[in-house]
């Protein structure tokens, strides 16, 4: 594990990704107080598989229908 200042991250970034790269943690520090944790990403997430849903959403008849008294307050009534 790594530990480094703010100004030597700055100054330094590109090597600190290559200790993650390596497999390494790096702590970013501030006031000697680690604020920060540089680690490895590593994509985990399954892939979105469209219509995982599909069946289990409903949308009501008159979802798409203005109530009368939203029509009347923007003046689209036929008064």
């Amino acid at each position: 594990m790594h530990i480094a200042n703010i100004s030597e991250a700055k100054a330094q970034l590109s090597a600190l990704i290559e200790k993650v790269m390596a497999g390494e943690e790096v702590i970013i520090g501030k006031a000697g107080k680690p604020v920060a944790r540089i680690i490895k990403y590593e994509n985990n997430r399954q892939p979105r598989r469209p219509g995982a849903l599909k069946g289990k959403i409903k949308i009501a008849n008159d979802f798409d229908v203005l109530p009368d008294d939203i029509a009347e307050a923007f003046g689209m009534t036929d008064k």
